[in-house]
């Protein structure tokens, strides 16, 4: 079964404890690497949502001719 995408605030949440716990030194160096890896692929998720919410903007702005309004 396929994994479930987590939302942006799912992500950017997640996100945040991951950096607060490496910058805390709650976690080892082979744990902080471990989980810089798991926030670079939060940060490539949140990237990809915003870039479809930023297409579906500009869709939604089009007017009927092509242009942006």
């Amino acid at each position: 079964m396929a994994k479930k995408k987590q939302s942006f605030e799912e992500s950017l949440k997640q996100l945040e404890a991951i950096a607060t716990q490496i910058e805390q030194g709650e976690i080892g160096l082979e744990e902080s690497i471990t989980k810089y890896e798991e926030g670079m692929n939060l940060v490539k998720n949140c990237r990809e949502i915003l870039e479809k919410a930023e297409l579906k903007m500009q869709k939604l702005q089009e007017r009927s001719d092509g242009t942006l309004g």
